[in-house]
């Protein structure tokens, strides 16, 4: 087939130089018939040539002045229709309709240069010179234009439009469901459709880099549509008051849809006046000791971020033991009378005689302090001092007056879920105080987030922004147990470093894995790579291009590639997000993946914002407040101490427990 084709080819350039002569030669009978008188003069004339042009002469082609032009242009136009010149990247057509263009305009408009008045030789001189000149820019037109490739490649730099796919247009609602307008781009087309988690329960992971639109474009929209269906929520606002102001104003005007009417209330530790009491500690949902070590090993790895990864390791579980005997300690004592985590800052400042007199007198705190107690009567000193430095040296870091006046109330419970008492609760930060206030806030959250998962209760959600400030090891259970008790995590993060970061690497692992809904913004790295792994793969053209000296050709194929490649998902705007969402057997989804730009309805928000309430003062907070409530709980454990001890050491079944060492 080869040679044949080398024949066929060779064939056809002989034809066409044969076609390209035979239009030379008419070009130059013409000028020979019609220029006679000058190629006489100077005796270039032919007997052979003569006798040649009266027999031509008879077929009528010199009948008409044009004519024999005309035909030996046709010849040329013949001649490059069967030639190919080499094939060159960077010609473009223009080039040679140019050359084509000023060639026709010298070559028809020479028979202009009669009017020039010149003499017979000279005018014959220049009309043969123009029209040549014309005939050779064709001819260099007609070359260029064969160079030019024309079967292109799609013109697409980054490949946009091989990446598109269906996406989910239909609008599927349930009980649960959380649904997002979006438009997203198939094939050149921008098309509307719904983003529509009708599983949140199976948890809803959402990350992206500062400014992609998190809050703006879908939290924002996830608290005001659960709102509307009746859940109570929790939600941590890192920039209180943001999304704090959104609940609220909703909750005012929708409130009423809950078959039980809900309170709200708003946690802050920059606002006092605005902010209700809270104790995470509280003896009521505090039930076993197991409580008491949750929530110390939660205050400590908050504290020490990179004792996640060194758990069961002693120096890291003997103080969580020691803090979590603290704890016990004062929830057994009168009932919890001083169960609150500023009772515990204050306790632990105490002499260790006293501490350990106290902790050894109860008999479930006793196994945990034992070991501490041997050490310290065996003046192994360095032991004790270290173990329990780690635990009074951050914990005293939390020893201010607005702390403790916010943890030491009452004002409501974290069982936000309760049938009978609904509750809305937003739990503020302070950007700039974010790393200190971190322990009282994933106290606050880890303890929540364990008291809601019961049977039971109602239909709830916990909303994290920026989920990676805090840290709250029950939230991980809760994702995996939670769709049960029909509670939906919603977690909003920056970058996976930023879980790795405040969890272990197997815990942020865990939760990546184990949320069925996912959403990414920009996103770049480890994150984007795990991202586009997430999303299935899609048959995408590719196109090869192949130059040669008389040919080009364009291989097309089919592959199977990323439908979202990491490159992309770091190169999204802000508002476009890329993701997976989960269904169940009620509400199948067949194309669960997208690459959209979630809507945001701007007319509704500028017309709540005209209008937006700020929260309710609770009560009046100034200095003396503050102080008056600092100074009180001191003197609280100072009197525990000293009628503790008098009761101890009054008491012969008790005097066993003293710690005493001089």
């Amino acid at each position: 087939m080869s040679g044949g084709t080398g024949e066929n080819e060779h064939g056809l350039r002989m034809v066409a130089d044969l076609t390209r002569g035979l239009s030379m030669t008419l070009l130059a009978l013409h000028f020979y018939y019609y220029c006679g008188r000058a190629f006489e003069s100077r005796g270039l004339t032919s007997e052979i040539c003569d006798r040649l042009l009266l027999k031509i002469e008879r077929t009528g082609v010199f009948n008409y002045f044009p004519a024999s032009k005309w035909m030996a242009l046709g010849l040329l136009f013949i001649s490059l229709w069967g030639t190919g010149g080499k094939k060159k990247e960077g010609l473009r057509f223009g080039s040679g309709f140019l050359f084509i263009l000023t060639g026709l305009v010298l070559y028809f408009g020479s028979y202009w240069s009669v009017y020039l008045g010149l003499e017979t030789n000279t005018l014959a001189l220049v009309y043969i010179a123009i029209t040549t000149l014309g005939y050779f820019f064709l001819l260099r037109g007609g070359a260029l234009l064969s160079r030019v490739i024309k079967k292109k490649l799609t013109g697409e730099v980054f490949n946009r439009s091989n990446e598109t796919f269906p996406q989910e247009e239909r609008l599927l609602q349930n009980a649960y469901s959380i649904n997002l307008p979006s438009e997203y781009e198939f094939r050149g087309r921008l098309r509307r459709g719904w983003v529509n988690f009708v599983n949140p329960r199976r948890g809803l992971l959402i990350m992206g880099s500062p400014g992609s639109g998190k809050s703006w474009f879908i939290i924002e929209n996830i608290i005001t549509q659960q709102i509307e269906k009746g859940f109570s929520e929790f939600i941590y606002d890192f920039k209180y008051p943001d999304l704090t102001l959104v609940a609220y104003n909703h909750f005012l005007r929708h409130g009423h849809r809950f078959r039980t009417a809900p309170a709200f209330y708003s946690v802050n530790f920059s606002d006092l006046s605005r902010s209700h009491r809270c104790n995470p500690l509280n003896p009521e949902m505090m039930t076993s000791i197991l409580d008491a070590i949750e929530a110390s090993k939660t205050i400590l790895l908050s504290i020490n971020k990179t004792w996640a990864a060194r758990q069961g390791d002693f120096f890291v579980e003997s103080p969580i033991n020691f803090l979590a005997a603290v704890i016990w300690y004062l929830r057994k004592y009168n009932n919890g009378e001083f169960c609150t985590l500023p009772h515990v800052i204050e306790l632990l400042q105490i002499e260790y005689n006293k501490l350990f007199t106290l902790l050894n007198a109860e008999p479930e705190v006793k196994v945990l302090i034992n070991p501490f107690i041997n050490a310290y009567l065996s003046d192994v000193m360095e032991t004790v001092e270290g173990q329990i430095a780690s635990v009074k040296i951050p914990m005293g870091r939390l020893s201010s007056a607005p702390l403790y006046y916010i943890l030491s109330g009452n004002d409501f419970t974290l069982d936000i879920n309760n049938p009978h008492a609904p509750k809305i609760v937003c739990l503020g930060n302070d950007p700039v105080k974010s790393e200190a206030l971190s322990p009282v806030i994933s106290l606050i959250c880890d303890r929540m987030a364990k008291i809601i998962n019961q049977k039971g209760k109602l239909k709830s959600s916990i909303i994290f922004d920026e989920f990676g400030t805090i840290r709250a090891a029950s939230v991980s259970t809760m994702l995996m147990t939670g769709r049960s008790n029909n509670i939906v995590v919603v977690m909003a993060l920056q970058d996976f470093s930023m879980l790795k970061k405040a969890y272990s690497r197997e815990e942020a692992e865990t939760i990546l894995n184990a949320t069925g809904n996912v959403i990414f913004g920009q996103v770049s790295g480890e994150t984007a790579r795990h991202a586009s792994e997430r999303f299935p793969k899609i048959f995408q053209d590719r196109e090869s291009i192949s130059i040669n000296s008389s040919d080009v050709s364009i291989n097309k194929s089919k592959h199977l590639d990323p439908s979202i490649p990491a490159s992309t998902i770091a190169s999204l705007s802000s508002g476009e997000f890329v993701g997976l969402v989960a269904d169940d057997p009620d509400s199948p989804i067949e194309l669960k993946t997208f690459h959209c730009r979630i809507v945001r309805d701007n007319g509704r928000k500028k017309t709540e914002q005209g209008i937006l309430n700020n929260l309710p003062v609770v009560r009046q907070v100034n200095e003396q407040v503050l102080m008056g409530n600092f100074r009180q709980i001191s003197r609280d454990i100072q009197d525990l101490v000293s009628s503790e001890i008098e009761r101890i050491s009054s008491d012969p079944s008790l005097a066993i427990s003293i710690v005493h060492k001089p």
